[in-house]
């Protein structure tokens, strides 16, 4: 299962986050994942565990060309010739000759240099080293003036959404412009979320588990989920939310959970 970036680019519809898996762990975990079916990989420079996701990817069974690896560029740095370094540094890390996503991690507006960054980014998707190129975390304004000084838009905005932060209005302007959702923190504060009577409900008539509906609420809104796991069997039941849909009301319902930003706001967050 995939959708299309607007650079004509597929990416899949789900993928495998892993912060803050560290060492080994994060190695197992990427070669597990690969293993279940997964094609998308995502870390970032701040996880610290690039190296241990490359090594999982070459020492998996599927071809390089078969995956789809994210990472994303840390606010350090941040600038067009900081940028560059900072993506050599992570492929570098990856040991990978190209990367298939690079972030902005966050838009940092405090130090005013996300477009300058952006310009670099431009540059790189133009060498094949990143071939698609997004950002995280930015709002409408900070995308709209990537464009207005740039003339290209990301392909990818990842942000925190799940039940009870919906981010209908982000949605909308993502929708409206050609940019893929992404989701970090796709299932909230777990032990919160998933033991919300709405969940736990839809569970039980579908025969599935709590996450495996949030999951599929997130797919059915468009939005690509990267649920973060080192637990084998969770790994499994994350993956298979592809057999079986929410009717409309039932997604509403998830929508109405009372909930809330989990991070920080991309308008105020100063460092990473």
């Amino acid at each position: 299962m995939t959708v299309m970036l607007s650079d004509g680019r597929p990416m899949p519809r789900l993928g495998l986050g892993t912060y803050p898996m560290r060492g080994e762990a994060a190695r197992q975990a990427v070669i597990h994942a690969i293993s279940l079916g997964y094609r998308l990989i995502d870390t970032a420079a701040i996880y610290g565990n690039e190296a241990e996701v490359g090594a999982g990817v070459a020492d998996s069974s599927v071809a390089r060309d078969e995956l789809f690896v994210t990472t994303k560029l840390r606010g350090s740095h941040h600038g067009y010739d900081a940028a560059m370094r900072g993506f050599e540094e992570s492929r570098a890390r990856l040991g990978l000759d190209y990367v298939d996503l690079f972030l902005i991690h966050w838009p940092l507006p405090s130090r005013d240099l996300y477009t300058d960054t952006w310009r670099a980014f431009i540059h790189l998707r133009d060498q094949g080293l990143a071939r698609s190129i997004g950002v995280s975390n930015f709002t409408p304004a900070q995308i709209r003036r990537l464009s207005d000084e740039t003339g290209v838009l990301p392909v990818v905005n990842q942000i925190e959404m799940h039940p009870g932060f919906p981010q209908h209005e982000l949605r909308a302007f993502h929708a409206e412009h050609g940019i893929v959702t992404e989701s970090w923190s796709p299932l909230g504060a777990r032990s919160k979320l998933l033991d919300d009577p709405a969940v736990t409900d839809l569970a039980l008539a579908h025969g599935r588990t709590p996450a495996q509906v949030v999951l599929r609420w997130h797919v059915q809104a468009g939005a690509v989920p990267i649920p973060k796991s080192g637990d084998p069997e969770r790994m499994r039941q994350n993956f298979e939310v592809f057999d079986f849909s929410l009717s409309p009301e039932e997604t509403a319902r998830l929508d109405a959970i009372d909930g809330g930003r989990l991070g920080a706001d991309p308008d105020h967050h100063v460092e990473l």
